[in-house]
Formats: structure tokens, C-alpha cells, sequence
């Protein structure tokens, strides 16, 4: 790398990443999910800088979904990248499912591998590399589909090793990093043809944005992204008040979680809403089969009670008011347990 003084966007996009793992003990280790594209090759880059600072140990996990043809030779050329970064790797193919679609499929097939390597090595930090406009691309898409606060509260800058040391720089500088690292060693980083496809949701959001960006101002990515802030400290304050609350009026058992209605109907409906969703998961709901329907369908047995019979959720578990009690049942109990009843 030429000795020149870094620009202040580099030094800005070390610090980004010095702050990110300052918690850490020396000689933790770090890995870095790694692409070969321009933001993952400029956190590899300035993970390395911060690593040889603060005693840390960073290598890169490559993961090769094998989606497009060719996937090897870029997951190969990535890993030269990163050598020559100063930080070894390892590429690690996976299996993609269909589940939820192509982008989602491959974002779960990507976490997994990442975890994996993590539990592996014992890594205490995994790193990705997502900017202020993946934010702000991630609010537009759940904004569009409906969700609640706590979905478009978005990506968290930290959530436990998870890391995202970029989210608060604009894509662009990023960029003009990764460029400054990579171009005195010869190195282009590489270019996803997936990110010109409007085929992918992403893909027609970012476009999406970028108009808006036009009509409307440049502030528009920024203020995307700190609502993002504004949602998380709500459902954050609103999870923690529902915990609370939880243990006062439901009881729950090894087969069953149980409430007074006239208890749970005086609280605030985002509330009660989370204390019912935490007791369905509680007897044995999937999260991932639980939806926003299954919730209101067990509040309307609280709060729109008109003698609707039991709600059957995923995982075996069946709601249902009792005597005015609003019962949650866990498998075979949902057999033998209390009729339902105003």
C-alpha cells in the first residue's frame, strides 16, 4: 500500500471499525464477512489496520452461494484481495434453500455459514460491511410491506458479535476507502452482477431511492436511516416495559401461559400485543411461523371478545379464552386443558 497519508474518509472508516471492536479483549478474534466487493473489501482493509493496533486477530470468512456462474473464481479472486490486504481467509460454499425467496434464502445460507465459522474459531466479533444506504434501502423495503416498529427499526450497529462498523457512512465513502486501500496494490474489487438486476427487490429500492434522493434532497438516505434509530430505541423501550409488565399478569407453566383479559385489555395495545406474542413463544411457537395475524387473532380474544372459537398457532400450541382468562396451551395440553368460555 503506498505510504501517502490517508485521506480523512479512510481515517474515518478505520475509526468507524476502531470503535466497533473497542469493547474487545487483546487478542480476540475477528472475522470479517467478506464479498470481494468495494464495502467488504474496505472493512477487510481497515480491519486489518485496527487489528494490528489493538492486538486483534482478524481473518475473513468468504462465503461462495454458488448462484451465478463463476462463483469460485470470484470467491478466489476475493481471497487474493484479502491476502494482499494483509488478512487471511477462508471461503466457505454453502447450499442455498428457496425459503422466502432468492435474496432471503441466500442472506440466511450467508448467516449461517458466518456463524458457524464464528462458533468454530471462537471469534468475539463478526463484521459486515453494510453502509448508511443499505439502512435506508432495508427501511423502504419493510416500510413498503407494513411492518412494526421493531422491523423497521432495521439493521443494529451491534447485536451481540454481529457488527456493522459502516452503517453510519454513506456508501459513497466507503467506496472511495475501499479504493484508496485496494488501487496502489493493483486490486478492483468486484462488481455483483445481481446489483443491476432489477429482478431483485433491492436492486428496483435502490433505484427507488436514488430518485428519491433527487425529488426530494440528498437528506433522505440519512433521514431513512434515523428513523431506523429513532424505531429501535421504541421497541426497545416498549420490549422492556412488556417484559415487565409480563410477569404480572400472565402465569406460565411447563404447558401453559395464562392471563386475566380484564389485566391484559387495560394495557396499551403495543403492550399487550408483545406480552401475548413473548407467551405463544414461551409454549413453543416458532419465531419464524409466527406471524402478525397469529398475534392479532389471540388479542382479539382480549380485546374484541365476541365468543370466536380457539386460534390454532404454529408449533401445536391453540389459544383460547377460558372464563375470562385468556389461555395459551402447549401441545397435548390443548387436549385436555380448559373449554373455552366468555
Amino acid at each position: 500500500m503506498s505510504r501517502r497519508a490517508a485521506s480523512a474518509v479512510l481515517m474515518s472508516a478505520r475509526a468507524a471499525v476502531g470503535r466497533s471492536v473497542e469493547d474487545l479483549p487483546d487478542g480476540s478474534v475477528v472475522l470479517v464477512g467478506c464479498s470481494g466487493g468495494p464495502d467488504s473489501l474496505a472493512l477487510v482493509g481497515c480491519a486489518a489496520w485496527v487489528g494490528e493496533r489493538q492486538g486483534h486477530s482478524v481473518r475473513a470468512v468468504i462465503v461462495d452461494h454458488g448462484l451465478q456462474q463463476g462463483s469460485a473464481g470470484v470467491a478466489s479472486g476475493a481471497a487474493a484481495a484479502c491476502a494482499a490486504l494483509g488478512v487471511p481467509s477462508d471461503i466457505v460454499r454453502v447450499e442455498v434453500g428457496t425459503a422466502g425467496g432468492p435474496e432471503a434464502a441466500a442472506r440466511d445460507a450467508r448467516y449461517a455459514a458466518l456463524e458457524q465459522a464464528a462458533e468454530t474459531s471462537g471469534a468475539s466479533a463478526v463484521l459486515l460491511g453494510h453502509t448508511l444506504d443499505d439502512q435506508a434501502e432495508t427501511v423502504l423495503l419493510r416500510l413498503a410491506r407494513g411492518s412494526g416498529a421493531r422491523t423497521l427499526a432495521a439493521m443494529s450497529a451491534r447485536a451481540g458479535r454481529w457488527r456493522r462498523p459502516f452503517l453510519s457512512m454513506p456508501r459513497t465513502d466507503v467506496h472511495a476507502a475501499a479504493v484508496e486501500m485496494l488501487e496502489p496494490l493493483g486490486i478492483v474489487p468486484w462488481t455483483d452482477p445481481h446489483n443491476a438486476d432489477p429482478s431483485f427487490a433491492r436492486v428496483r429500492v435502490r433505484a427507488l431511492l436514488t430518485g428519491l434522493g433527487a425529488d426530494l434532497g440528498p437528506g433522505v438516505v440519512q433521514g431513512l436511516a434515523r428513523s431506523a434509530d429513532l424505531l429501535r430505541d421504541d421497541a426497545d423501550a416498549l420490549d422492556a416495559i412488556a417484559g415487565q409488565v409480563a410477569t404480572q399478569v400472565m402465569t406460565v407453566d411447563a404447558v401453559s401461559a395464562t392471563g386475566d383479559c380484564a389485566d391484559l385489555v387495560a394495557l396499551p395495545t403495543a403492550v399487550r400485543t408483545r406480552v401475548i406474542r413473548a407467551a405463544a413463544l414461551a409454549m413453543g411457537c416458532p419465531s419464524d411461523g409466527l406471524t402478525l395475524d397469529h398475534v392479532r387473532r389471540i388479542d382479539a380474544l382480549v380485546a374484541d371478545w365476541h365468543g370466536q372459537g380457539e386460534v390454532a398457532l404454529p408449533g401445536g400450541v391453540v389459544a383460547r379464552r377460558a372464563y375470562g382468562r385468556l389461555c395459551l396451551i402447549q401441545g397435548d395440553g390443548a387436549e385436555t386443558g380448559v373449554p373455552s368460555g366468555a
